[in-house]
C-alpha cells in the first residue's frame, strides 16, 4: 500500500527539482535526490521503496545500522537501498557504517581518514564513494576542511585505492546568504578538479535551500522534511 501523502511531497519535490535544473541550463540527470531519512522507522524507506526511490540519507550509525539490516530483510521492492552517511561519523564507527553505507558525505578530518584506510584494508573488495565536508565559517574548531587545506587533503584521500573521491560537501550557515556561500562551495568544487578532474560532484542542498543550491551547482541534494514530514525523533 502506498503513502499518499508521502508521495505527493516526494513527486512535488522531485518536480521542483526539474523546475531549478532547467533554470540553471542543466538536466534533471545531474541531481540525484537523496531522501534523508534520519529520525524515521524503517517503514518510512520501504514506501519511498515502493515508490522507486532508493537513495537515503542518515547521520547516526545506531539508527542507521540497524534500520539498514530490517531494510534489507522486509524489502519487497525488487529495488536495493543505496546507503549515505551524511552526518559526522565518529571514528570508532567507521567499522560498522562501512556494513552498510556506499557513500559518505562527511570525509571531515585527518584521523577520520586514517580510520577509514585502517578498516577498509580488512576489506579488500568494499570501495567507498567519498566527499570531503568544508568548513564555511571562521572558526578552525568547527568540522570540515577548511578551503585553503582543500587540495591538500584531497591529495591524501586520492592516495588511498579504496576511496573513490566524489567531490565536496558543504552547508549554508545559519544567518549567512545561500547564494554567497553556494558559490563558495562551488568555487571550492572547481580548485578541487583542477587535481581530480573526476571528482566533479557537490553534495549541497537542504529542503530550504535545494533550489539555490542546484543553481549553483549542487549534484547531490539531501532533502527531509519536505518529503518526509516531521521527523519522528527519539
Amino acid at each position: 500500500m502506498t503513502n499518499p501523502e508521502l508521495q505527493e511531497r516526494l513527486v512535488e519535490v522531485h518536480s521542483r527539482i526539474e523546475t531549478a535544473v532547467k533554470k540553471a541550463g542543466r538536466s534533471k540527470e545531474d541531481v540525484q535526490l537523496v531522501v534523508v531519512t534520519k529520525n524515521h522507522p524503517v517503514q518510512l524507506a520501504l514506501d519511498l521503496l515502493a515508490l522507486a526511490e532508493c537513495n537515503f540519507g542518515e547521520n547516526r550509525d545506531q539508527e542507521a545500522s540497524a534500520k539498514a539490516a530490517l531494510v534489507a530483510v522486509e524489502n519487497k521492492s525488487g529495488l536495493d537501498p543505496i546507503w549515505h552517511f551524511i552526518g559526522q561519523l565518529q571514528s570508532n564507527k567507521v567499522k560498522s557504517v562501512l556494513e552498510y553505507a556506499s557513500l559518505l558525505h562527511s570525509l571531515d578530518r585527518g584521523s577520520l581518514l586514517q580510520e577509514l584506510h585502517k578498516q577498509l584494508a580488512k576489506l579488500p573488495d568494499k570501495k567507498l564513494q567519498v566527499f570531503i565536508e568544508l568548513n564555511l565559517t571562521d572558526d578552525p574548531n568547527r568540522g570540515g576542511i577548511e578551503p585553503k587545506n582543500l587540495l591538500r587533503f584531497a591529495q591524501e584521500v586520492l592516495a588511498s585505492p579504496q576511496l573513490e573521491l566524489m567531490g565536496v560537501m558543504g552547508v549554508a550557515g545559519l544567518g549567512a546568504s545561500p547564494e554567497s556561500e553556494f558559490e563558495r562551495i562551488a568555487k571550492a568544487s572547481q580548485d578541487l578538479r583542477t587535481i581530480a578532474p573526476e571528482a566533479k560532484y557537490i553534495s549541497a542542498g537542504m529542503s530550504l535551500d535545494y533550489e539555490i543550491a542546484i543553481e549553483f551547482g549542487a549534484t547531490h541534494a539531501r532533502i527531509g522534511t519536505a518529503i518526509t514530514g516531521p521527523r519522528q525523533y527519539p
